[in-house]
């Protein structure tokens, strides 16, 4: 039997993150190098990432910064080649990119639409081609965690293209968990419930905070450092060695409320 260290460790693993420069993937950043791996923070803003990176590096991780954009796969290609050339291989993939809109459904222009579903949905795909086939290729006994949605899994009001979106990432995750299993490639949806973050703060209206707070039986929000753990759960060899096709639901209780 494996230490509790050995299980979760995430030793001599390198890590990418996409969205990692935001408020829950960059805590799940600094979990899995408190873990033992080098995390790869992707996204757009430098400045978010060096204050992520200072937290990181000042516990005693190691990480880096990569911009790019999550929706251009030749941008995602050469995230990879440069985590490649300086880490020496990959072993996790974190697609934690997102954007949400509140926008009535008769009233969403088809700009917003592709812009939503360009970076939700069209992101991941792309990344999962661009990675997996890294895997695929290279054998290498990988995890990818997919960042869902309780939208992707009830209808919420409000929330349409995003909802929409999700779904479709939920569908994806698991098509693709079938897919890779024989190669010992393990592909998981973690799906928050409520937490506070940049993509949702335009949504979370105070009428819309009161319905939250009575379908939740914990009768608060979610913080981001309590996704950290079913993230480690899902990216550890040892732990989750055999976890795959799975939607980790980190919610308070809110898919167990009815009335």
């Amino acid at each position: 039997m494996s230490s509790i260290f050995e299980l979760f460790s995430l030793q001599n693993q390198t890590a990418v993150i996409i969205g990692g420069t935001g408020e829950l993937c960059g805590a799940i950043a600094e979990g899995y190098a408190s873990a033992g791996a080098e995390v790869v923070l992707v996204g757009r803003d430098p400045a978010k990432a060096e204050k992520r990176l200072e937290a990181i590096h000042a516990a005693g991780g190691e990480g880096y910064f990569v911009s790019a954009d999550a929706s251009r796969k030749a941008d995602l290609q050469l995230l990879l080649d440069q985590v490649l050339e300086r880490s020496g291989g990959c072993h996790i993939l974190v697609n934690g990119a997102g954007v949400n809109s509140a926008t009535p459904f008769l009233d969403i222009p088809e700009e917003e639409y592709d812009r939503i579903m360009g970076i939700n949905t069209k992101g991941v795909f792309l990344a999962c081609q661009v990675f997996g086939k890294y895997f695929v290729e290279q054998k290498v006994p990988a995890s990818i965690i997919n960042l869902g949605s309780m939208s992707g899994l009830l209808p919420l009001s409000r929330v349409f293209t995003y909802s929409m979106s999700k779904g479709a990432v939920h569908n994806l995750s698991k098509n693709l968990a079938r897919e890779w299993a024989p190669l010992n490639i393990r592909v998981n949806t973690l799906v928050p419930g409520f937490f506070p973050a940049e993509q949702n703060k335009k949504v979370l209206t105070p009428d819309r905070v009161a319905k939250i707070m009575g379908h939740t039986p914990m009768n608060r929000f979610g913080s981001a450092n309590e996704l950290v753990g079913a993230a480690l759960l899902l990216a550890a060899n040892g732990a989750g060695s055999f976890i795959t096709g799975q939607e980790m639901v980190v919610d308070g209780g809110y898919s167990s409320m009815t009335i």
